[in-house]
């Protein structure tokens, strides 16, 4: 059906496809509802990675002890997903494939390299988070594939943290700038690897690896921190509009990093 019509559109759990449609901002020739597929809601463990369906629902991930587990950064931020109502309907898939920067789980896949995974014409692809998102709500995504599934890759080391931190106008709103971070610790509490996520600030999310970099073999220090995501983000085109302007994303974006950081820290060293 999408191989034979432009026009027509994935739906799942409709939380942004539906209120575009209201606005007459999208105007579909037809919907193929894919909730009810069996095989696109799933969490399971393979490999090195978790696995998750594109139709899995969000209310669902929120609350999984696999993901607790294995992916802790992604059950760190699904409290922030929209609201309650939104996450019992909305779907991984959905907020992934709609592409805003601002959206917590797009931020978790691109700071974590996930791998994407669709289907078109009947074959399967592959894709790395980080090169899937073109732009504000623009991906790579053909008009005729389907998401599949989201594979996060699990860290093995046994003491991992993570951290995240946004603002915006009021609580499960859209974020002006949101940071999410993970890493490892030693024995000693250095720094043994690490990743950093910026969101919401730019036009598409974006790892921040030179600060990550500039973690490794050390105990946290704020000011290196800040000094290491001044740096990153001083030639970083960020985005404008009514609700902030770039410079106070650039000087929020910096705040944010080093919040999401020592939360990191701080949650790594309470693992034995």
């Amino acid at each position: 059906m999408l191989a034979t019509d432009d026009g027509a559109r994935v739906i799942a759990g409709g939380q942004t496809l539906v209120p575009l449609m209201a606005m007459r901002l999208a105007r579909p020739t037809r919907l193929v509802d894919i909730a009810r597929i069996p095989g696109l809601s799933f969490i399971r463990e393979q490999g090195a990675a978790v696995v998750v369906g594109a139709a899995t629902r969000q209310h669902v991930v929120e609350s999984d002890p696999l993901i607790r587990t294995k992916v802790p950064l992604l059950a760190k931020v699904m409290p922030y997903v929209g609201h309650s109502a939104t996450r019992a309907r909305g779907t991984v898939g959905g907020s992934i494939a709609n592409g805003d920067a601002a959206a917590e789980i797009v931020l978790v896949a691109v700071t974590l390299e996930a791998t994407l995974t669709w289907r078109e014409n009947g074959a399967d692809h592959e894709m790395s988070a980080a090169d899937f998102f073109l732009g504000p709500m623009v991906t790579s995504l053909p008009l005729a594939a389907c998401l599949k599934s989201v594979s996060f890759p699990v860290w093995q080391e046994p003491r991992v943290g993570t951290g995240f931190h946004e603002v915006n106008a009021r609580q499960s709103d859209f974020a002006f700038v949101s940071a999410a971070a993970q890493l490892a610790l030693d024995a000693e509490g250095l720094c043994t690897s690490a990743t950093i996520g910026l969101g919401a600030a730019t036009a598409v999310p974006m790892r921040l690896d030179a600060v990550a970099d500039a973690l490794t073999g050390c105990a946290f220090d704020e000011a290196k921190v800040r000094e290491a995501a001044t740096a990153a983000l001083a030639d970083v085109e960020m985005l404008a509009d009514l609700h902030a302007s770039a410079a106070y994303r650039r000087r929020v974006a910096v705040t944010m990093v080093v919040r999401a950081v020592a939360d990191a820290y701080q949650s790594a060293a309470r693992r034995a």
